[in-house]
């Protein structure tokens, strides 16, 4: 079976030195999504502030294949050492979105990170979708579970 196809197109921005997004191993599930600073923010890098947030450029458009979503996830590495992680995370990224790629960083940490140009700050997981045809029902059915919300399946 051959792979879906991701197209990437390198915007203006792009520093063409960072190379395209690519998996680290053979056996990653991610993509490696690096940071494309602007030429002012490169040699300080970006300020992430104790529980501040910024969007982290890519310079990355992607055109995804039909039928399937980009994921944008933290990178563990970064949660343990210093409690960046991602909001919304999973990010979804439409198959019909044509903007550039950007990660919505929070520090969860007691210090100010420093995001540095070329540096991988999150992974980006390609997923089919499945489309469904939402009809109104007069009757939810029942379950072993019923309407049992968090921590109803038991401890743990």
């Amino acid at each position: 079976m051959t792979a879906p196809v991701l197209k990437i197109v390198p915007l203006d921005s792009f520093d063409r030195g960072l190379g395209l997004p690519a998996y680290a191993t053979e056996g990653a599930a991610g993509l490696d999504i690096r940071a494309c600073l602007s030429a002012d923010e490169r040699a300080d890098g970006l300020a992430l502030p104790p529980l501040g947030r910024a969007v982290v450029p890519t310079g990355l458009v992607l055109v995804l294949p039909p039928g399937h979503e980009g994921q944008l996830r933290p990178r563990s590495g970064l949660a343990a050492r210093h409690g960046i992680t991602l909001l919304n995370s999973p990010g979804t990224i439409d198959a019909d979105y044509r903007g550039e790629v950007g990660v919505l960083l929070v520090n969860l940490g007691p210090e100010t990170y420093r995001v540095r140009h070329g540096e991988r700050v999150a992974q980006l997981v390609i997923a089919p979708v499945a489309r469904v045809r939402p009809v109104e029902a007069d009757d939810a059915g029942t379950t072993a579970r019923g309407g049992g919300g968090f921590g109803s399946t038991g401890s743990g």
